[in-house]
């Protein structure tokens, strides 16, 4: 049991709740343990066999992210698939899973503490929304969090009037999810928050070694390249830092087009 799971609540109340700890949760349960590493249709087929069943899926860059819910053992698992296979099967809050949290479950406690701090009903996102891959611990930050995703999700302004780190980081996911949500539009929008996007449109016409020199220097790495007709060339570039995925495409020694791709064509 972690430091923070043998910390006690003394009250329900919201002033409470921010000062109550709750464990991270971004663990595999021993009893499924042997999921891990599985082709998703059957560890689909084995969570449904052993009680559980899916409360819903989100897809963010290259990865899956399906949460499940076990009704007899009141449980919810945060499944990731990568690659058609489960990369990880870790322990959630139910709150997760849609559901409400026993009287032990201190992050249902937490998410509750913050969901009011802001007036809300309940959280729009979820743990494995954090980098970390579980909530934080204490109501004040975790609604922080929540008011940075939604204004990020939901396209309203910046306004982390706080200067809080865990609403930037909340805006940043926000903004990932709704570039998601909305795939079916051109252009980029993966950047936000403390995301630091890099506009490479500038590189257009210029010269082929002087675009690979700038991109260097912007953080850029090459992925991959390919010839095309017309002596031409194709190359993906990868930032990491605001997980920018490029594909420049020279002709005759100069830069024709710039065009953003998917994270997961530069992984």
């Amino acid at each position: 049991m972690t430091k923070f799971a043998k910390k006690t609540c003394a009250a329900v109340s919201v002033s409470a709740l921010i000062l109550c700890a709750v464990p991270s949760y971004a663990k595999t349960p021993s009893a499924l343990s042997d999921l891990v590493g599985a082709r998703a249709a059957g560890g689909e087929e084995q969570l449904e066999s052993r009680g559980y069943y899916n409360t819903g899926t989100t897809t963010r860059d290259d990865r899956k992210w399906t949460h499940w819910w076990n009704s007899s053992k009141k449980e919810c698992v945060n499944v990731s698939t990568y690659d058609g296979r489960y990369e990880s099967v870790n322990s959630a809050p139910a709150s997760d899973c849609g559901q409400k949290g026993n009287s032990g479950d201190k992050a249902a406690a937490v998410a509750v503490g913050a969901a009011a701090l802001i007036g809300v009903l309940a959280l729009a996102h979820k743990s494995d929304h954090h980098s970390e891959g579980y909530h934080y611990d204490d109501a004040n930050r975790e609604s922080q969090y929540e008011r940075g995703y939604r204004d990020g999700l939901y396209n309203q302004s910046y306004h982390n009037y706080d200067r809080s780190d865990a609403y930037s980081s909340g805006f940043e996911q926000g903004v990932r999810q709704r570039s998601h949500e909305t795939s079916y539009r051109p252009g980029y929008s993966y950047g936000g928050g403390y995301g630091g996007y890099v506009n490479v449109n500038d590189l257009v016409g210029q010269s082929k070694g002087y675009a690979n020199s700038s991109l260097t220097q912007r953080g850029f790495v090459v992925r991959d390249s390919d010839k095309t007709d017309y002596n031409g060339k194709y190359t993906t570039w990868w930032r990491a830092a605001s997980e920018q995925c490029i594909t420049v495409n020279t002709r005759d020694g100069y830069v024709y087009t710039v065009q953003t791709a998917r994270p997961r064509n530069c992984r």
